[in-house]
C-alpha cells in the first residue's frame, strides 16, 4: 500500500494500475491511515478509487479541505467535471468512473491540437466552389473505401465498395450508437448472411497472424460492460473533448472490444468518422479519408494498436486445439478494458486526420483543378468521345502532361493519331503550366 500512496502523492496518476493495485488492497489499513489525515489529498484519491476498483464504501470519516480534481489538466486531457464530496474529489476524466481512458497532454499531442484540424478542414473547404465540394466528397468516400480495405490487406469489390461507401454517408446521421445500431453497421460492412451479426459475440474471438495469436479480446461475460462504457462515452455532446480526440477513442476501443465476429476492422474505422462528423467544420457530407492515410502508415498504426493490445494479450493464456480452435483463458482483471492509457492511439488519430487533410484531400482538390483545366483546353481543341476524354485527360495531368509509350499505343489502338496526341500534349503541358484556369 505504502507504494501506491507514494505514486499517488509524487507521480502522474496511472488510473489503470491504480484500479488494480486499490483490489489487492485491505481496506482497513487505508481507512486507519486517511482517518488520521482526512484533508490529505493523496489518501482521499486512494480511497475514492478503493470504492471504484471494489464497488464497496468505506467505512471511513468525511474528508475535510479543498476539492482537487483527480488528474492534473496540465498533464492530462480532461472531461467534465463530477465532484465527489464525500472524498473532496473532483473526477475530471474521460468518461465517466465506470470507464475511463487516460491521453497525457504530450508535447506532440499538444502541438496537433493547437494546429486546429477541423478548422483547417473548414475554411479549407469553404474556399471551394460547391461542383466541387461534391466532387471531393465522392473522391474522400471511395478512397476511405480503398484505404479501409487496405489495411486489411483486401481489394474491395464492385459491391463492397458501394456497401462501405453508402455506409460512409451515414457518419452524418444525427443518431444514438446503440447495440441496435451497430448491428445495422456491421451488416453493411459484411456480405456473407453467414457472418452477419444479430447481437454482439457471445463467443471468444482472437486475432491471428501467420500461427501465433496476437491479440485476443475480452471474455464475452466481460464484453456487455465494456460496450456499455464504451457506447456512453461516445455519446456524449458537448463534453469539451475533442471531436478527432473523441472519434480515435471510440475507434480503438470499439477495435479491442471486437464485439462482432467479422466487419470490426471497418466498423472502428467508420466510426471514427461517426464522431468526428458531429462537429460543424466537416459539413456537405464530408469525411477525412483517414484510412488511406492509415495505409501507409501501417507500422506506426500497428505500433498504437500494441500500446494496449500486448500488455493485454500477456494477461491470456492460449491453447492451440486444432487450426481453427483455440482455448483461451483470461487471468487478468476485466478493469483493464475499462481503464487504459490511449495516448499512443490518440496522438496516431490526430497524425492521420492531419495528413488525410493536409496531403490527401488537399492533393485530390489541386488534382481535380488540374483536370478541369486540361480537360476544358482539350474539349476545345480535340474531337474525342467522352469516355477518351476523360482518361486522356487524366493521364496526362497524372504524367504532367506527357503520355507514355504504352499508352500511347492504347490510344492508337482506339483510333486517335500521332499528330491528335502531340497536340493533346501541348494542350495539356500550356494548361498545366498556368497557375490559375482561365
Amino acid at each position: 500500500m505504502e507504494h501506491l500512496l507514494f505514486a499517488l502523492k509524487h507521480e502522474e496518476l496511472d488510473l489503470q494500475a491504480a484500479i488494480l493495485a486499490l483490489k489487492k488492497i485491505d481496506p482497513v489499513p487505508l481507512v486507519e491511515q486517511f482517518s488520521q489525515a482526512t484533508s490529505s489529498s493523496y489518501l482521499q484519491q486512494a480511497c475514492f478509487l478503493w470504492e471504484i476498483a471494489n464497488q464497496q464504501t468505506l467505512n471511513a470519516p468525511p474528508a475535510k479541505g479543498a476539492t482537487k480534481p483527480l488528474f492534473d489538466p496540465n498533464l492530462f486531457l480532461t472531461g467534465p467535471s463530477s465532484k465527489y464530496t464525500r472524498w473532496r474529489v473532483d473526477f475530471n476524466g474521460i468518461g465517466s468512473i465506470q470507464y475511463s481512458p487516460t491521453v497525457r497532454l504530450t508535447p506532440e499531442i499538444k502541438a496537433l491540437l493547437a494546429e486546429d484540424i477541423l478548422g483547417q478542414a473548414r475554411e479549407f473547404i469553404q474556399s471551394m466552389d460547391p461542383d466541387m465540394v461534391e466532387r471531393a466528397v465522392r473522391w474522400a468516400y471511395l478512397s476511405e473505401t480503398e484505404g479501409s480495405y487496405a489495411i486489411e490487406r483486401e481489394a474491395p469489390t464492385g459491391n463492397r465498395t458501394e456497401a462501405f461507401a453508402k455506409l460512409l454517408a451515414r457518419a452524418h446521421e444525427e443518431i444514438l450508437l446503440t447495440e441496435e445500431y451497430l448491428v445495422e453497421l456491421q451488416n453493411l460492412t459484411v456480405q456473407s448472411a453467414m457472418d452477419q451479426a444479430v447481437e454482439y459475440r457471445n463467443q471468444q474471438n482472437w486475432l491471428r497472424r501467420d500461427s501465433s495469436i496476437t491479440y485476443v479480446p475480452p471474455a464475452p461475460e466481460h464484453l456487455l460492460p465494456v460496450m456499455e462504457g464504451l457506447l456512453t462515452l461516445a455519446n456524449q455532446k458537448d463534453n469539451g473533448i475533442h471531436p478527432l480526440v473523441l472519434g480515435s477513442l471510440v475507434s480503438f476501443r470499439f477495435v479491442f472490444a471486437h464485439p462482432f465476429m467479422d466487419g470490426n476492422g471497418r466498423l472502428s474505422r467508420f466510426l471514427f468518422h461517426k464522431i468526428a462528423c458531429r462537429n460543424a467544420n466537416l459539413p456537405n457530407g464530408l469525411v477525412l479519408p483517414i484510412s488511406t492515410a492509415m495505409a501507409r502508415h501501417e507500422g506506426h498504426y500497428l505500433r498504437a494498436l500494441k500500446s494496449f493490445s500486448a500488455p493485454a494479450r500477456d494477461l491470456w493464456t492460449v491453447a492451440k486445439v486444432s487450426d481453427l480452435e483455440y482455448d483461451c483463458a483470461f487471468e487478468g482483471s476485466p478493469e483493464i478494458y475499462h481503464f487504459w492509457d490511449a495516448t499512443k492511439c490518440v496522438q496516431f488519430g490526430l497524425e492521420m486526420a492531419k495528413e488525410a487533410l493536409q496531403r490527401d484531400l488537399h492533393e485530390e482538390v489541386h488534382f481535380l483543378g488540374r483536370f478541369d483545366r486540361v480537360y476544358s483546353r482539350l474539349n476545345k481543341a480535340i474531337d474525342m468521345n467522352n469516355n477518351l476524354m476523360n482518361l486522356i485527360t487524366r493521364l496526362l495531368v497524372q504524367n504532367d502532361g506527357a503520355l507514355s509509350i504504352s499508352r500511347r499505343k492504347m490510344f492508337i489502338a482506339k483510333g486517335c493519331t500521332e499528330e491528335l496526341l502531340n497536340e493533346a500534349e501541348q494542350i495539356a503541358q500550356e494548361a498545366l503550366n498556368e497557375e490559375s484556369p482561365d
